[in-house]
């Protein structure tokens, strides 16, 4: 009996992406899985997103949510409407290739990567390079010393979150794969319980491999398969809203993962140095909108997240 795989996509205004994302499936199809559904889950998009999907793949079954709620809670419920043994995790920002899919369902099928919980595959940009994207898990000093920007001044002392020294040519065991593309094992997520949805954006599959490293699974990339991902396909006209996020889920990651001094030193560094830092880098860089987007931006960390007005 061949393997059968479930794609889930959540959906928050992407436009032609998503049926670009879904066309291209056919192309990644083999005779080595069973490609079983689509689930398009849509965080209540306001475009045409959803228009005419369905008819493009009989497997697409869209999920309609009433509002914004986030990725990891939006793809939880994609996944727990299906039930094939293996999941792939994707952007709808994605092109699929015809080695996409089927070198990874061989990976994780073959008996001996069977600590293998979750793959990533070679991201290739709109300029056909290979994207650096696959991470280091982060710890209390390096979240603080990349905050004043450290990482950037010193590269050779001061390590970067992404392996951008590596040039993911060749496969190999990492911390993190990128979330765009991810073929993980069911019974794994179900251990984990799925994405932790205090996360609403960003953050979200840096922590799901961290627990399940802590589970005794590694996360692997797998240089043999690739994928065309845009980056930034939805979220690149809200600039503030997404540093926003990004600090806010820093600061829930290192809540959770982290000691109680370590985390009020980042929570310290955030809201009072990092600020200072990009600001001065925007203005040293004559990026005046970039300036703008910072202060939008921590302002609406503190309205809505630190100090958000209480309901009457």
């Amino acid at each position: 009996m061949i393997p059968q795989l479930d794609i889930v996509i959540v959906n928050w205004n992407a436009g032609d992406y998503l049926r670009d994302c879904i066309r291209s499936m056919k192309e990644a199809l083999t005779d080595s899985f069973e490609l079983k559904n689509i689930v398009v889950v849509d965080n209540a998009s306001s475009d045409n997103s959803l228009d005419t999907i369905e008819k493009i793949d009989p497997r697409v079954k869209v999920i309609r949510n009433d509002s914004n709620v986030g990725f990891g809670k939006a793809c939880n419920k994609g996944v727990w409407s299906c039930n094939s043994e293996f999941i792939l995790i994707l952007n709808p920002d994605t092109r699929l290739f015809s080695n996409s899919i089927d070198p990874v369902m061989q990976f994780l099928l073959n008996e001996v990567n069977k600590e293998i919980g979750m793959v990533g595959v070679q991201i290739i940009d709109e300029d056909g390079n290979i994207s650096r994207n696959c991470a280091r898990f982060p710890t209390p000093i390096g979240i603080i010393y990349r905050s004043f920007g450290l990482d950037r001044l010193f590269p050779k002392v001061f390590k970067t979150h992404f392996m951008v020294e590596w040039d993911h040519k060749d496969s190999r065991i990492v911390d993190q794969i990128m979330g765009s593309f991810i073929i993980l094992r069911r019974d794994l997520y179900e251990k984990l319980k799925g994405y932790d949805d205090d996360f609403f954006v960003y953050y979200e599959d840096l922590d799901l491999a961290y627990r399940g490293y802590k589970l005794g699974y590694k996360n692997y990339y797998l240089a043999d398969a690739q994928v065309y991902h845009k980056g930034g396909g939805t979220s690149e006209n809200v600039k503030a809203a997404r540093l926003a996020y990004i600090l806010h889920s820093k600061l829930i990651y290192s809540r959770k993962h982290f000691g109680k001094l370590s985390f009020y030193l980042i929570l310290l560094t955030t809201l009072v140095f990092e600020p200072i830092v990009r600001v001065l880098h925007s203005l040293f860089g004559s990026s005046i909108s970039q300036t703008k987007e910072v202060f939008l931006a921590y302002k609406q960390l503190y309205s809505k997240f630190i100090f958000p007005k209480k309901s009457r």
